[in-house]
């Protein structure tokens, strides 16, 4: 199948560069996948589509501040650094700007000093380091950090919330809270789990008010969430590698409800990623999913036959990306890009801090 297949035109207008006054107010675009229906509402009349026994499953994974600024030591160069994947204790993947300037056994310092010439209020500058230890296969650095304390609270003081490449302004305060669901909880991600942002806690005490079941999983969102695919035929694109973890306590209630035959709504393509990542079919022939840490990379598709996952809350995504083509799967192509043409035509706002789509069959 061709990459092309999923393309559409978006006019650059549409793309969200500021999210929503009040999370739960912006559009809804309700996708009826048994009846091809189309409604156009509002995030918080997502209740109406919701009842008893319906089960939503939502990751809950944390943004990290991410972004750093920093000089190389030894020559005072300014390198930006945006963390990609944390691989063991304190050593990290790492996108490095401009790359060129950092080798193997390079030191960099960091304070905070963005290029606009902002800086961090962190009062002593020398307390995170960082020295690059080596290169991953797709050119990023292996970085280990230095510093005293904890290494959290360092980036809480000197970091930049990671926003994506289409939004084109820099990070302020208000990110830091509104690139974070209300309900995250497990530091991680280098992007935010954005289906999520929409929820508000008074919206989510009413839904279960209705009877539905919440569950939370977590999936480390990384930055190949914002890589486009290179290759002509889908069949030939490679998934980035990401973390998950499901509790025992969460597995059982969704494989309880899996058996009474409830709904299963994913909130978000990395909560589709991480299910379907630890299904498997038990002995009666019932999906199921495993308890425990994984690692997954996960491509769905047209062709590909979900085990658990039946409905989806999620936004409107890039043309041409894995996220459209995972969408198209669960519902179909033709489907995916009518819906996206008449969002296009209706004005919605795309992406991280735009409008959102229900997924849903009865």
């Amino acid at each position: 199948m061709q990459v092309k297949a999923f393309d559409y035109e978006l006019p650059e207008e549409l793309i969200a560069q500021y999210p929503a006054e009040k999370r739960d107010e912006c559009r809804l675009l309700v996708i009826h996948t048994d009846t091809d229906e189309l409604e156009h509402k509002k995030f918080y009349d997502i209740l109406d589509y919701l009842g008893p026994g319906d089960c939503l499953v939502m990751n809950n994974s944390r943004v990290i501040p991410a972004r750093l600024f920093g000089v190389k030591e030894g020559t005072g160069a300014k390198v930006e650094f945006l963390l990609s994947k944390r691989i063991k204790g304190d050593t990290w993947e790492t996108l490095v700007r401009p790359g060129r300037r950092l080798k193997v056994g390079d030191s960099v310092v960091f304070s905070g000093t963005a290029p606009d010439g902002t800086e961090s209020h962190y009062p002593d500058k020398g307390l995170l380091r960082a020295e690059i230890k080596g290169y991953s296969d797709d050119g990023t650095r292996i970085a280990e950090f230095k510093y005293d304390g904890i290494f959290m609270e360092r980036l809480e003081e000197i970091g930049r919330m990671p926003l994506p490449p289409y939004i084109e302004r820099e990070s302020t305060d208000m990110d830091s809270e509104m690139y974070q669901t209300v309900y995250s909880s497990v530091e991680g991600s280098v992007a935010a789990p954005t289906a999520g942002l929409h929820f508000t806690e008074e919206l989510l005490e009413k839904i279960r008010e209705k009877g539905v079941k919440l569950f939370y999983v977590t999936l480390h969102v990384g930055i190949g969430t914002f890589r486009p695919v290179k290759v002509e035929n889908i069949e030939d694109h490679h998934m980035h590698f990401e973390e998950y973890f499901i509790d025992e306590e969460t597995a059982s209630g969704i494989n309880e409800a899996l058996k009474a035959g409830n709904r299963m709504i994913a909130v978000g393509t990395t909560a589709v990623r991480t299910l379907e990542s630890a299904a498997y079919v038990d002995e009666d022939g019932c999906a199921q999913v495993r308890a425990g840490e994984g690692s997954t990379n996960i491509f769905i598709y047209p062709g590909y036959e979900f085990k658990v996952v039946d409905s989806l809350v999620t936004n409107f995504h890039l043309p041409k990306s894995t996220l459209v083509m995972l969408v198209s799967a669960l519902y179909d192509r033709e489907g995916v890009l009518r819906a996206y043409n008449e969002a296009v035509k209706e004005r919605y706002r795309f992406f991280s801090y735009g409008d959102a789509c229900l997924f849903v069959k009865k």
